[in-house]
């Protein structure tokens, strides 16, 4: 447990280091060839409609995304590291395996969203809808996991995983307890 929790920090810290040094793009992203996927790193792509593509195991980190509309976007494995996804439309998005650390996901729809195994440590949720959103062993601040389970209501409709379930919480004096595996 303690090394796994240590290689995440370090893993982080690699990663945000790596973002300082990786200038700053204003313009779109495009496929550059030998390129799978696009790469939005350090990008401002405020009020872009990437609905419903397939952008797993790309990256965005550090960009500026909010009034976005990527609903229904396949992003599994990717990483978001200090993005600004604030107001956007995330209804139906697949963040499974995202490294989401402290990224601001305020006031964002987050309705059946999947974002199952997650690391969204040092994020913010404030103001965020997450009606029928599976957060299942997804690594969340204990304030943010508080706050989470206060509004917390619906069933994934991909996974079928309530979200309330997802969470972890706990109905007796509005407390919660961490989503940890196997527990």
């Amino acid at each position: 447990m303690f090394l796994s929790a240590l290689i995440k920090k370090l893993l982080v810290v690699v990663i945000s280091i790596a973002l300082l040094i990786v200038p700053l793009k204003s313009a779109q992203a495009v496929l550059q060839e030998g390129d799978e996927v696009p790469n939005y790193v350090r990008s401002q792509i405020t009020g872009i409609d990437l609905h419903g593509q397939d952008l797993s195991k790309s990256s965005i980190a550090g960009a500026t995304a909010r009034d976005a509309n990527l609903s229904d976007v396949d992003l599994h494995g990717t990483v978001l590291t200090l993005s600004d996804l604030k107001g956007s439309n995330l209804n139906g998005i697949d963040l499974t395996d995202t490294l989401a650390d402290r990224v601001n996901f305020q006031k964002t729809d987050l309705r059946n969203a999947v974002l199952v195994n997650m690391i969204a440590s040092g994020s913010s949720f404030a103001g965020a809808v997450i009606s029928g959103a599976d957060f299942s062993y997804a690594v969340l601040d204990r304030d943010d996991q508080k706050n989470l389970c206060e509004i917390a209501e619906g069933v994934n409709p991909v996974t079928g995983i309530a979200t309330r379930d997802s969470l972890e919480c706990v109905d007796q004096g509005g407390g919660y307890k961490p989503a940890m595996p196997g527990s």
